[in-house]
């Protein structure tokens, strides 16, 4: 399963939803793979700490060995690297990947990406964090994964920026990636004692919109997670943000099971 957390907005949770996540796959036994493609390096800092800032063979040069073929002639595995958790791998970012997007998206490198993760073997579960913007490397993501999660952190500017955020996921399904499934949008930093946070979800559920069931809460614990670089099943499982991931993750592997069995039904029905 290829997942990639996206939302034009920024500070909405997209890399720590991804990193705990993945360790909460990892933890599961699962071999797990983020591919952190912003040049903010969030997810590469939360899952290797300062080693990130030291690692040769990152995503830059990933993308830069596009551009230049004979300059490494590096395999795609090369640029995985493993945590200091067991079963969890990171393909880490840089800053240079800013600066590079201009030269992909004019030699049309688009689907490269989705070529290196579908060649890849022995990944059970691939979680990509993007960048918080609209270009060449979220629609690289986009057309390389199989699910969307979207977080959404209960103000009116993340409910006004949704609708875009979910046609920009649809157009490229339509053009690029039919197979591309919006998994549900995930309420973050959420306070259910504020009026403001529940009318918000509420709107959103009575419009049809795919709002999960299980949210994310605001907790300074997260902060103390980032920094020692230890995903929350890690640091702290029996915390109550932990047990909303694991109930998140449990959401997601529900709803894939239900669906794989809808696909199977529906293939069965038509034969």
């Amino acid at each position: 399963m290829i997942r990639v957390i996206f939302n034009q907005k920024g500070g909405v949770g997209k890399s720590t939803i991804a990193c705990n996540l993945a360790a909460i796959d990892a933890r599961k036994g699962r071999r797990t793979l983020v591919v952190d493609l912003d040049p903010q390096c969030n997810s590469s800092q939360y899952l290797l700490g300062n080693a990130a800032e030291g690692v040769e063979l990152n995503l830059a040069k990933f993308f830069d060995q596009m551009l230049s073929f004979s300059l490494y002639g590096k395999d795609t595995g090369d640029f995985i690297h493993p945590t200091p958790f067991e079963n969890l791998y990171v393909m880490p970012a840089h800053p240079d990947l800013e600066g590079l997007q201009g030269k992909l998206e004019s030699r049309y490198k688009i689907y490269k990406l989705r070529d290196a993760l579908k060649g890849l073997d022995g990944f059970d579960a691939v979680y990509i964090d993007t960048p918080p913007a609209m270009h060449f490397f979220t629609r690289s993501a986009l057309i390389a994964a199989e699910g969307c999660l979207i977080p959404f952190d209960c103000d009116d500017f993340s409910r006004r920026a949704l609708y875009s955020l979910l046609e920009n996921v649809r157009e490229i399904r339509e053009d690029h990636n039919p197979g591309l499934q919006v998994e549900g949008i995930v309420v973050n930093q959420f306070q259910p004692r504020a009026n403001l946070p529940r009318k918000l979800v509420r709107e959103l559920i009575d419009e049809g919109l795919p709002v999960l069931g299980a949210s994310l809460s605001s907790s300074v614990k997260i902060r103390e997670s980032h920094e020692l670089a230890r995903p929350m099943i890690y640091l702290a499982p029996s915390h109550k943000l932990a047990l909303e991931f694991v109930a998140l993750h449990e959401e997601l592997e529900s709803r894939r099971k239900k669906a794989r069995t809808e696909k199977t039904t529906r293939a069965k029905s038509a034969a």
